[in-house]
């Protein structure tokens, strides 16, 4: 068992697998620009250095067994000739870091995708069109739907110079994800699906489990599956779907890590997502996926204005919730659209229309509280 952890990022992703690491007697170390990232707080060590620095990461690989990942900012070029042991490993980040990479990678595996292109060999867009950056775009930033021509243009001339993917529209029903964790061994667990809600491209809420047909979730497990046994990863991994309305499903992205759809772990399942990282990358058996519950609703808290507070009054109020956990990353500073923390309550519901009504009723409390009316 690997007992000392290396974590390349700082933020709340890190903050979360720090927490996990206490639990399993794992001593954890992040890799960050910033003293004032949520996990510099309790992991039990911080090395302070840009997170795409390969030679700091050299030197965090001196203090700990191994090394996984809070994003996907790495610089592979510079990482590649190191002697690190990496869960997942550089093999398996190398076709997904690039998202035009990744589609082609996707389609290698015979997984259905939206149709897509490099910008260069793009045919004449038909409005509406997603058009993506390749490289660090998440929470929304590089990616635009754009409606009309002139729009296009204005978008290209603001992201000059920077390789881009371009997408079909997919007018889909329902936005799905899933978490699927691998071991070392090959053994793999799938967390139940559930559905998003994305507004700008960002997450507002999940619920969990995902009211569909079980051939869809079969599919879904299924694809979760063989993303992860093709890749030969190590660790956790995020997937997000289209289903359209036909019932076809599309893989959206991977992110090669926790990631905000699975939130809802942390107080909802036998064994976060969190947790579950931790135990891939250190040899430990994987835990259950399992709902503890009949279901769950995850609430982010975005921010509303450029401010400075802890909105404490705000979160004893989303605290006195029934069956509510709120989880608050100790940012300092909000500015409109970032996840300063998130809310999961538990629900308890005969059948999956009165679990969505119930997550309904949920949804619209928590954020009239935190948005106000």
């Amino acid at each position: 068992m690997a007992k000392r952890v290396g974590v390349i990022g700082g933020g709340q992703l890190a903050w979360m697998l720090a927490s996990a690491a206490k639990t399993l007697g794992i001593e954890l170390t992040v890799q960050t620009a910033n003293s004032d990232d949520p996990a510099v707080a309790i992991a039990h060590h911080a090395l302070f250095a840009p997170i795409d620095d390969a030679v700091a990461t050299t030197h965090l690989a001196t203090q700990t067994d191994v090394i996984t990942f809070e994003n996907e900012f790495v610089d592979l070029a510079a990482l590649d000739h190191q002697d690190i042991c990496f869960r997942p490993s550089l093999a398996s980040l190398k076709p997904l870091l690039d998202k035009y990479q990744q589609r082609c990678f996707l389609r290698e595996c015979n997984l259905s995708t939206p149709q897509f292109w490099a910008l260069e060999t793009a045919p004449s867009p038909r409005f509406p069109v997603v058009l993506k950056t390749r490289r660090h775009g998440y929470d929304g930033q590089g990616t635009f739907i754009i409606k009309n021509q002139a729009d296009w243009e204005t978008t290209l001339h603001m992201l000059e110079n920077r390789p881009l993917l371009v997408e079909e529209f997919v007018p889909f029903e329902r936005e799905l994800a899933a978490i699927a964790a691998r071991s070392q061994t090959g053994e793999i667990v799938v967390y139940p699906v559930v559905e998003t809600q994305q507004t700008d491209q960002v997450c507002r809420w999940v619920i969990a489990p995902a009211a569909i047909a079980a051939e869809t979730a079969a599919e879904i497990d299924a694809i979760a599956r063989t993303l992860l046994d093709r890749l030969e990863a190590v660790g956790v991994f995020g997937i997000e779907f289209f289903l359209a309305a036909n019932g076809r499903v599309l893989v959206n992205e991977i992110a090669p890590r926790t990631h905000n759809s699975g939130h809802f772990s942390l107080d909802a399942c036998v064994t976060s997502q969190f947790e579950q990282q931790l135990r891939a990358v250190s040899e430990l058996p994987l835990g259950s996926p399992a709902l503890t519950s009949d279901g769950a609703v995850m609430v982010n808290l975005l921010g509303y204005e450029t401010a400075q507070s802890d909105y404490l009054e705000k979160r004893q109020h989303l605290a006195a919730l029934p069956n509510a956990f709120v989880h608050w990353y100790g940012k300092s500073r909000s500015r409109p659209g970032r996840k300063l923390g998130h809310v999961t309550v538990l629900l308890e519901a005969p059948s999956p229309t009165k679990l969505y009504d119930q997550a309904a009723h949920v949804v619209k409390t928590i954020e009239g509280i935190w948005y106000g009316s």
